[in-house]
């Protein structure tokens, strides 16, 4: 197996991690609570949930 392909599998693992623990923060009881009275959702919501986004689609790239 070549370097790409390692490094692809791992990036589309960190991803899809990443993507998880982004959307069990925004599913949180306090983050919709917070939703719920001020309308923001938590930025580590969004960058877990972004980065896992963008980890996935470099790690399908590499292992292409």
């Amino acid at each position: 197996m070549s370097t790409n392909k390692s490094i692809g599998i791992v990036l589309i693992v960190v991803g899809v991690a990443l993507a998880l623990w982004g959307y069990n923060i925004y599913d949180s009881a306090s983050a919709q609570i917070g939703r719920a009275l001020s309308g923001n959702s938590p930025i580590e919501a969004w960058a877990g949930m972004v980065g896992g986004a963008i980890c996935l689609v470099l790690g399908v790239l590499k292992v292409k």
